[in-house]
């Protein structure tokens, strides 16, 4: 069986301060078979967009961790930047790179989505190919309300 490669592309609430963003990057590479391929901060937006690949896996512990240390160090109560964001990790796409279909990437999508509510308490929505409903298939959509606009989702059962 080919070797299945597939990539994560996570984008954090934080693109100004680069220790923390080195920081948390920097936990993607604590994993064994995983490589760190890119690091892009964004001024303006206060998001960085971070890349990394491997198996999957490895790549969704890395994105595991990797969400963790963005919940410890990045505090959404004064965020503002020119992006639409939803938390500390905005999204955590999943893409298949080799070896992988995305019908089989979207099961790899939802356990890293059942660990991070379980184990961090973090909502997740998954949307496109791993959305649960319709509805959650367009970003759009989940992210209507932004990070502040969350206490009411929350509570609200539709």
């Amino acid at each position: 069986m080919p070797r299945q490669l597939i990539e994560c592309v996570p984008n954090i609430s934080e693109g100004r301060d680069r220790a923390k963003i080195d920081a948390i990057a920097a936990v993607v590479e604590t994993v064994e078979g995983v490589r760190l391929l890119d690091v892009d901060p964004g001024q303006a937006t206060n998001r960085t967009v971070i890349t990394f690949v491997g198996e999957p896996e490895p790549v969704i512990e890395a994105a595991f961790r990797l969400m963790k240390k963005a919940q410890e160090l990045i505090d959404m109560r004064g965020h503002k930047g020119e992006h639409p964001r939803f938390g500390a990790t905005d999204v955590c796409p999943l893409v298949p790179i080799s070896g992988i279909t995305m019908d089989e990437v979207v099961p790899y999508a939802k356990k890293l989505a059942e660990r991070v509510g379980k184990e961090l308490g973090i909502p997740v929505y998954r949307y496109e190919f791993a959305a649960s409903e319709e509805k959650r298939r367009n970003l759009a959509n989940n992210r209507a309300g932004e990070y502040e606009g969350l206490s009411k989702k929350l509570v609200d059962p539709a």
